[in-house]
């Protein structure tokens, strides 16, 4: 088997998400993620300009060759650009191995070993009171780990907390914004967050069974 073909595609408006399709010859794709947040068009220009031209003719099986290959074959390593571009590749290429072997990849990475993985949710308002609701649905919708954070009074951008309604603050197009902040206000304000958070929020959570053996 060899890789014949490999295409970045750069999707969905308002944010962009970088995706990396490997293609071989015996007509196995594999897919891997390469977004990285901010700077998503350096790793998809690194990808085609650079990486994609040294994979073709290549063996998709031998990954850590490929992955030691890409880190070692460039004067510049390291670095989240390069990484990302790098970590794309290796998850194509172990997604084209899985299929091709027609076994989950869990399989070839020691095997199964939980039923399900703990995510939280990203809770927040412009103030106390709607962020304390925001952590209440998140409970409702059964999240066992909820972030809470709200804005601050006298800072007027406050991180995480986006001012159209959205779960979380997306990546930005363009020139990045320039936020006035101020720690000393923020580490006066948390306490008063969290104080009803304990209150009212903390006796809702349950602690589940940990599914990991």
């Amino acid at each position: 088997m060899k890789i014949v073909d490999a295409k970045v595609f750069v999707c969905c408006p308002g944010r962009n998400f970088v995706t990396l399709r490997i293609t071989t010859d015996e007509g196995v794709v594999g897919l891997g993620d390469a977004t990285l947040n901010g700077r998503e068009l350096s790793v998809a220009s690194y990808l085609s300009d650079h990486v994609l031209p040294c994979l073709i003719g290549r063996d998709p099986f031998q990954t850590e060759d490929i992955w030691q290959y890409l880190y070692r074959g460039a004067y510049w390593r390291k670095g989240p650009v390069t990484m990302t571009a790098i970590g794309a590749v290796d998850i194509a290429l172990w997604d084209i191995k899985a299929k091709a072997l027609n076994t989950p990849l869990y399989n070839l990475l020691g095997g199964k070993s939980r039923d399900g993985v703990m995510v939280y949710g990203h809770a927040n308002g412009r103030d106390i009171e709607e962020t304390v609701d925001a952590v209440s649905r998140h409970l409702d919708a059964k999240f066992l780990a909820v972030r809470a954070q709200c804005g601050v009074p006298g800072v007027p951008d406050s991180y995480g907390v986006p001012k159209d309604g959205k779960a979380y603050e997306p990546a930005e197009k363009g020139l990045p914004h320039e936020y006035a902040w101020s720690t000393e206000k923020y580490l006066v304000h948390v306490p008063a967050l969290f104080e009803p958070l304990r209150g009212q929020i903390a006796q809702r959570v349950t602690v589940a069974p940990p599914t990991c053996r």
